[in-house]
């Protein structure tokens, strides 16, 4: 079943909402990563994953079968998710419900920042945004469906039952 615009927009919303860590430390982001690969694996896909905390790079793997240009996609997710503090997907389906452009209305480089699937912002509750989680190797709304997925379970969401 095809979603409209409109409820895409509200499941984004509602994932982000709900998908919120009590708090978020380095081994926080190794458990998150692993989680990453392990159901990347069991679904027989190679990706490249990247968590950022306050700016700082505190897990990469690139899984065999993956190259530079899964980092450079990452790179750019992951800058999309911190400027808008939403996750890239979000931020590419609210560009095209309004009619914005990436360039004219927001002044982002396509060059810089990737409004499509793949990042995702890591929200601490009752603090925010700290940092984003990033993959590439799949079509871009499975890569987000899979940092969905491994946020789900690390924190123990049924987010279907939720939605």
């Amino acid at each position: 079943m095809e979603q409209t615009i409109k409820e895409a927009l509200a499941r984004r919303e509602r994932e982000e909402a709900l998908l919120r860590f009590p708090a978020f430390s380095y081994e926080d982001a190794l458990n998150l990563g692993l989680k990453i690969i392990e159901l990347a694996k069991a679904r027989e896909a190679a990706v490249a994953v990247d968590i950022t905390v306050n700016q700082t790079q505190v897990f990469h793997y690139a899984m065999p079968g993956t190259n530079r240009r899964n980092a450079m996609w990452i790179q750019r997710k992951e800058n999309m998710v911190q400027t808008s503090q939403i996750s890239s997907l979000h931020a590419g389906q609210y560009l095209a419900s309004t009619g914005k452009d990436l360039w004219k209305d927001w002044r982002l480089d396509e060059a810089d920042y990737a409004a499509i699937g793949g990042g995702f912002p890591i929200i601490v509750a009752g603090t925010g945004v700290v940092g984003a989680v990033a993959c590439s190797g799949l079509p871009h709304e499975m890569d987000h469906q899979l940092l969905v997925d491994a946020i789900c379970q690390i924190l123990g969401v049924d987010l279907e039952a939720e939605m």
